[in-house]
This record gives structure tokens, C-alpha cells and sequence, in this order.
């Protein structure tokens, strides 16, 4: 005999169920908004992050105490922190290309940035020249303000040459030509951008055959600059702006005898902040920037020198 099926709503009345209901609904509504909390939760969580880590900048010696000097006005404007990785352009090109984390690279050359740009491991168009690179002669053995040297137009009388001027191509062979015989140091010039123009400079002189056997190369400019302050070297070819930050006197080269240190950079196209990157774009190449740039040593890009030049007219 089948027992009879007493309808649920009997048994607990309908005024129940509707209670239940409404507490199921309650329950589900409840869960729901506790997931689309913690999911916004966690989405701040990683802005928060994002917001917090540091901008890297990979950055050739040359200009590593240049760009130190310059940040601190970025982070005032902008409230951006910014880690610096200093190192020779080719050294620190080979990273890049190996995956390191790197947000911006700017290089003391422009052949490895257009290199990184064929590669596609760069934002498009972010390729920009921020400054022109001057070689310099300096000496820690020269303390007067000037040197001597033989003047072509009259055999036995010497002109004075006064620092921080460019040295003519006959002058600067006189003058190195005098320093053939001791040691002479210049960064590398297969990675560092600064070594390729010295070794260009002496090639134009015909130098450089003779000076082979006592060249010093420093891995970089900065440690090329390193060894003749502390005389562990007496001379050889270094950045201009490194003379200008130490307040030292030298020479400047001619840039005929080499080809221009265009000084490049780039937006890193693996950054997850590519738009902090490009606020440091904007600044380095900003017409205030730019003129900061130049009153260290460095001369201005063509397009950034002639922009320089009409905002002083207008004023």
C-alpha cells in the first residue's frame, strides 16, 4: 500500500517557504558581493603595486650622475619613483635582449636602441635622441689652467691652449703626440659608445698604431674616468660631462674626428609601466630638461637645440 506524499507546503506552511526564500536570496546576494569585493580588492591590490614600484632605468655611465641630478625634479613633478641600473651600452643592450626587467634604456649610442627597435623589443616610435655626447681630453697630471703646444704657423714659438675649449686637429695631434710614450686610457671601444669615438679620434690622428701598447680600456667611461683621477693613469679621452660634474678642467675633441655620440633612448616594450616611461620621456626631453642636459657637458640634439633657441627669442 503506497503511503500518501503530503505536499511540502503542509507541512511547513507557505509563509515558511517564503521566509526561506528570502533568506536563500539573501545568502546568494551575500556571496556574490563578498567575491566582487575581494576581486576589487585584489585589483587594487595590483595597482597599489604598480603604483609603488620603481621606474628602471637602465642608463650608460656616461650619463648615470646626469640623470641621478635630473630625477629628483622628475619625482617632484611627478610623484614617480625610479630605480637607476647604470652600466656600459653594450653591456647593459645584452640584458635587455636576454629579458631583463628593465622599463626605459637610455643608451649612450643610437646603435643599440635602433637595434632593440628591429628586434620589436621596444615601444613603437619611442626611439629618441636625448642628448649629443662630447669627448674630452683630460689629464690628472696637468694642474696649471693651460697646456702648450707647438703652433704650425711659427716652428719654435707655443701657443696656450685655454681649458675647456675644442682643441684643433693639430693641436690635439701635438698634444697627444707628446703622450704617445706613457700610458693612456680609453673606455672599450667594442661596447662603450665613448671608446668607439676614442678610438676614432686616434685612428683620424694616425695615432692609433702607436698608441697600442700602452692603451688602458676601462670596461665603461666611468671606470675609464675612474683610473685617471686616481692616477692610476695619467691621461687619456673620457666624457666632457664627467669633467663639468667633478668641476675638472680638460679638452674638448673636435667632433670631426668622430662620429657623433648620438645618445638614444627607449621604452622598453616588455615595461608594465609604459606610461610612467613616458612621463620620463617627456621630462628628459622637456626644453628645460634639455638645457639642463647641455649645461652639463653634453651638447642638445639638432631639432631640441633649434626648439631651445626659438623659445629664448620669443622671450
Amino acid at each position: 500500500m503506497q503511503k500518501a506524499q503530503i505536499p511540502i507546503k503542509r507541512i511547513f506552511g507557505a509563509s515558511v517557504l517564503r521566509l526561506l526564500s528570502v533568506i536563500y536570496s539573501f545568502s546568494l546576494f551575500s556571496v556574490i558581493l563578498i567575491n566582487n569585493q575581494s576581486a576589487q580588492a585584489n585589483e587594487n591590490n595590483v595597482a597599489n603595486i604598480n603604483n609603488n614600484t620603481p621606474l628602471r632605468v637602465a642608463v650608460a655611465a656616461n650619463f648615470t650622475l646626469v640623470l641621478n641630478a635630473l630625477l629628483e625634479d622628475f619625482n617632484k613633478q611627478t610623484g614617480i619613483t625610479t630605480q637607476v641600473i647604470s652600466g656600459a651600452s653594450g653591456a647593459l643592450f645584452l640584458q635587455i635582449k636576454h629579458g631583463a626587467p628593465f622599463d626605459v634604456f637610455l643608451s649612450a649610442d643610437s646603435r643599440r636602441p635602433q637595434a632593440l627597435e628591429q628586434a620589436k623589443l621596444t615601444v613603437k616610435n619611442s626611439r629618441e635622441t636625448y642628448a649629443i655626447g662630447q669627448l674630452a681630453y683630460y689629464s690628472s697630471s696637468t694642474k696649471n689652467t693651460s697646456i702648450s703646444t707647438s703652433n704650425p704657423t711659427e716652428s719654435s714659438a707655443k701657443s696656450s691652449i685655454a681649458n675647456n675649449t675644442v682643441l684643433s686637429k693639430q693641436q690635439l695631434q701635438d698634444v697627444l703626440t707628446a703622450a704617445a710614450a706613457s700610458r693612456f686610457a680609453i673606455a672599450n671601444p667594442d661596447i662603450a659608445p665613448y671608446g668607439k669615438a676614442a678610438k676614432e679620434t686616434l685612428i683620424s690622428l694616425g695615432l692609433w698604431q702607436a698608441y697600442q701598447p700602452q692603451l688602458i680600456t676601462g670596461v665603461n667611461i666611468g671606470q675609464t674616468f675612474s683610473q685617471i683621477r686616481t692616477k692610476a693613469v695619467s691621461q687619456g679621452l673620457v666624457a666632457n660631462s664627467q669633467l663639468i660634474l667633478n668641476d675638472l678642467s680638460g679638452f674638448i675633441i673636435s667632433s670631426d674626428l668622430h662620429q657623433p655620440i648620438e645618445q638614444q633612448l627607449v621604452i622598453i616594450r616588455a615595461s608594465k609601466q609604459q606610461a610612467k616611461a613616458q612621463k620620463l620621456k617627456d621630462f628628459l626631453l622637456s626644453t628645460a630638461t634639455q638645457e639642463n642636459i647641455v649645461s652639463y657637458g653634453y651638447a642638445a640634439p639638432e631639432k631640441i637645440s633649434r626648439d631651445i633657441q626659438s623659445e629664448l627669442i620669443s622671450q
